[in-house]
């Protein structure tokens, strides 16, 4: 009886195509239950078109897949061709088909069907289908025992090579059917044909058998020989597989504890679970002889068993490296007295390793004063450091990411510059006149160095209009009003220029002033109460001839900082990684 929701997936294409009896059958291969009396759709006219014969007891694998001769491939062991095949069985002398399924001897992988191994029971007809591909390929099986094979001298089914030496590998379905002629061997490794390739000159394959003149660990792997004789009108393949392990010489040497070396003390904290780990060494060995564990030794009870586990090892040629870890889920004061000891032992001999408990201290508190102190410590380092180069990082800041201040502000000037002009008795003074600090020095650093284009009132305006127009223009023009001063300049008719240029920026916000004291100086009574004002409240930068000379000094950093952000005039790798490098530089 077929239950609906079994074939409820099934339904759309029962309705189109009629194909109620080929969706029963795959029910009833899910569920291994026989089929009496019905036939496969499409596979009851159909021949069986291959037969293989297999030796009892003997590893076997089958495929669904059309008879080619030139086929390189005998399985594919790919999980979405399994989903793919269906296969049937009728049993030899027996009238009932059923739907094959997995067992301890048969298991399914991709489009193959393996024995593991095969039995004389297995003999009979195998029917598979792969949807839309295969309709229906029948296979005739018949398993023989190595008596009615007439099997002489008939080899090892598992065989072990020794890396980097010459071997051979022999078909053993070769020393049966010596009665009946055969064609020559086909060898296969994990499913692909084998061939000779100029790439492996190494490899060869004479009379049936491949030679390997040196043994590699890709050599290994299950091979699986196929040769054909005729026995009647029929012709059988015989089919016989050998699987392939490539080894190394067994170990002369114990195992090697890596981990605890020796004697090992460790901290634990009384309450809390705790993993005991053990890393051993072990060479090659073809056996299972390998053994590593854990025994608890103390006076209250001598080499008892903890509970412990051990992960997988992966064996290669240079042996594995085996973790094994024993679980306390809580430590206590017994603990604290008892060794652990990791055991490990192979074929050749053994090794211990120890380790010991000691109670853990509580130093939370020490951890967060010592953490404290840093933080205070590394942020009073930062502070200082900001306090003493601030101007510096904030010229580099303003170069690399502050947008530009002039674009769009249609001024023509960076800054104008005003000063007191002196006589000729004052210039042949020993110190450095004014009218030589604006009309050289000045123009020196801020326009050669930095960039910038200042408005001096005798080389940059035409002469012929007002003065004071002249003055108030060249004003609102720039950007920046610089004012040099000196005694000269408060007493004389130049203060005018300075409370011009105070009127401007009250009428215009971007206009600022910028105040050098060039020399010291005192406010005359007469001075206007709104300069008066702008001497109090307006940065002032202080001229020190004998320290402010050289490029790099302060005074200029100060300047720079008080001239409009140009990104466009400013030096160096304008990227964030240039700004990065400099303040490395002015860290060092």
């Amino acid at each position: 009886m077929i239950l609906k929701e079994d074939v409820s997936e099934y339904q759309p294409n029962l309705i189109k195509k009629m194909m109620l009896p080929f969706y029963c059958i795959l029910v009833l291969f899910v569920t291994g239950t026989e089929v009496r009396g019905i036939n496969l759709p499409g596979c009851f006219h159909v021949k069986p078109q291959l037969w293989y014969r297999a030796i009892s007891e003997e590893e076997f694998v089958l495929q669904c897949a059309l008879p080619d001769k030139d086929a390189t491939n005998i399985y594919n062991n790919s999980v979405l061709k399994q989903h793919e095949v269906k296969w049937f069985w009728h049993q030899k002398d027996k009238g009932h088909l059923k739907a094959v399924k997995e067992s301890s001897s048969i298991t399914l992988q991709g489009d193959a069907l393996w024995f593991k191994p095969v039995t004389n029971n297995a003999s009979g007809i195998y029917i598979c289908m792969i949807r839309e591909k295969i309709p229906c390929l029948k296979i005739v099986l018949e398993v023989q025992t190595k008596a009615e094979a007439k099997c002489s001298g008939y080899g090892m089914n598992t065989l072990y090579l020794l890396a980097g030496s010459g071997n051979s590998i022999t078909c053993p379905g070769t020393k049966c059917y010596s009665h009946i002629g055969k064609v020559d061997v086909r060898w296969y490794k994990n499913g692909r044909q084998v061939e000779y390739r100029e790439t492996r000159k190494s490899l060869k394959l004479v009379d049936n058998e491949i030679y390997l003149k040196t043994t590699y660990v890709q050599d290994a792997g299950i091979y699986v020989c196929d040769y054909t004789v005729f026995d009647n009108t029929t012709q059988w393949t015989i089919r016989t597989a050998v699987t392939v392990e490539v080894i190394a010489k067994n170990t002369i040497h114990p195992p090697n504890i890596l981990h605890p070396s020796g004697v090992v003390i460790l901290e634990a904290e009384i309450g809390k679970p705790l993993e005991l780990e053990c890393r051993v060494q072990f060479g090659f060995e073809r056996g299972t002889h390998r053994r590593v564990t854990w025994k608890r030794n103390n006076r209250e009870n001598i080499n008892e068993k903890l509970n412990q586990e051990t992960s997988v090892c992966l064996r290669s040629l240079k042996g594995c490296v085996l973790r094994h870890v024993a679980k306390l889920e809580e430590v206590t004061e017994r603990d604290l007295r008892s060794n652990f000891i990791c055991f490990a032992e192979n074929s050749v001999g053994n090794a211990t390793a120890v380790i010991q408990l000691r109670k853990k201290q509580r130093v939370f508190f020490l951890y967060i004063l010592c953490s404290a102190i840093s933080i205070l410590f590394a942020f009073l380092l930062c502070t200082a450091f900001i306090y003493q180069h601030w101007i510096e990082i904030v010229l580099m800041y303003r170069s690399y990411v502050v947008h530009n201040e002039t674009t769009g502000d249609g001024k023509e000037f960076d800054a104008f510059v005003s000063y007191a002009k002196t006589s000729s008795s004052e210039s042949d003074s020993a110190f450095m006149s004014e009218e030589k600090f604006a009309l050289e020095i000045l123009p020196d650093m801020l326009e050669n160095k930095y960039g910038y284009k200042l408005c001096i009132l005798e080389r940059d305006i035409l002469p012929g209009g007002a003065y004071t127009d002249e003055v108030v223009t060249a004003i609102r023009q720039s950007r920046r009003t610089i004012i040099i001063l000196s005694p000269a300049y408060v007493s004389g008719p130049n203060i005018f220029e300075l409370q011009a240029a105070v009127n401007c920026a009250l009428e215009d916000k971007k206009i600022k002033l910028v105040l050098i004291k060039f020399q010291p100086f005192q406010e005359p009574e007469t001075l206007p109460p709104v300069v008066k004002k702008a001497l109090r409240i307006l940065p002032v930068i202080t001229w020190k001839p004998s320290i402010s000379t050289a490029p790099n000094k302060k005074f200029w950093k100060y300047m720079h900082y008080h001239m409009p952000v140009n990104t466009t005039k400013a030096l160096g790798n304008c990227s964030l990684k240039g700004f990065f490098q400099r303040l490395f530089r002015l860290v060092h």
